[in-house]
């Protein structure tokens, strides 16, 4: 038996209860890893809490997680992989444990370090999906609501190393990380789009939302087209004709080895806030629904 972070209704963060689970066994392509890191994401808690429970019912009890990186200890048929090789990539069944099944795991490089490969997974390939989705190109002005959360830093780099100018909306205490990144952060909250424009007077031409703050309809009117404006975090997409860009999938599925190649390569920084032991993940989910997060939360068993 092993070690897990579970739960078996939804609920706030104390719903997580350490259980004993079998060790998963891995299928066809898929590699079992000694988990050495765990991303923490906000979808983990919105499962959790039940809000996603509309599209994404629960089996309970629940392994949340998405991401891990580790070391693989078993290998299922097909899986080009070999015991002891160390990799990260998106979870099937859950990251919160000792173990943790990877489809298509990634190499990690020794230079990325074990906090760092597990955080790339789903905030990158979010980020590079949601510009390929948006197809703003170099020369450009893109707009990242959030620009100082998980996706959005990394929206933020992805951007400026393509040649595109870069407006992000952040909190005070983000201008100065932000605007390191080669943005011009402005601060969020009322006021925001005279601050934008004020930065931008010719315009916008795309808007990432990854904020979720209610500022889809004044988005609209700055691009002038719902097209051009896409968002990760906010359910009333729909009611302003934008497009709520969902789901880890990304061309080809390219993306991922690319992040770790420019992460390794100190191209990529992926803010690392917090490192939690696996028995403190409620802790965890609490101080990222409080925002007190500046980057990333990781799990380590």
């Amino acid at each position: 038996m092993s070690h897990a972070m579970t739960f078996s209704e939804y609920g706030t963060p104390e719903v997580l209860r350490l259980s004993e689970v079998a060790p998963p066994e891995p299928g066809p392509g898929q590699v079992r890893i000694r988990v050495r890191a765990a991303s923490v994401n906000p979808l983990d808690m919105k499962i959790r809490s039940g809000l996603m429970a509309g599209t994404v019912p629960a089996r309970f009890p629940v392994i949340p997680g998405l991401d891990a990186a580790g070391v693989v200890d078993a290998v299922g048929e097909g899986a080009e992989r070999t015991v002891g090789d160390e990799v990260l990539g998106a979870t099937v069944g859950g990251s919160y444990g000792e173990y943790a099944l990877l489809d298509g795991p990634v190499t990690k490089p020794e230079a990325l370090s074990w906090e760092v490969a597990a955080s790339l997974v789903t905030v990158g390939r979010t980020a590079f999906r949601v510009l390929h989705q948006l197809g703003v190109q170099s020369g450009q002005t893109l707009l990242v609501h959030g620009a100082g959360g998980s996706v959005g830093v990394i929206a933020v780099q992805l951007a400026v190393a393509r040649g595109i100018s870069v407006i992000g909306t952040v909190g005070e205490h983000d201008i100065e990380r932000v605007t390191a990144l080669g943005a011009t952060a402005v601060r969020y909250g009322d006021g925001w789009m005279e601050r934008v424009m004020g930065v931008a007077p010719e315009g916008v031409d795309f808007v990432f939302d990854a904020s979720g703050a209610g500022v889809l309809a004044d988005s609209v009117a700055l691009t002038g087209d719902s097209a051009r404006v896409i968002t990760i975090a906010d359910m009333s997409a729909a009611q302003h004709s934008v497009r709520f860009s969902a789901g880890a999938a990304d061309q080809g599925g390219e993306s991922l080895p690319e992040l770790v190649r420019l992460a390794a390569d100190g191209k990529l920084i992926v803010p690392i806030w917090r490192i939690y032991r696996l028995t403190d993940a409620a802790q965890a989910h609490t101080d990222l629904e409080a925002h007190r997060n500046q980057g990333k939360a990781v799990l380590m068993p």
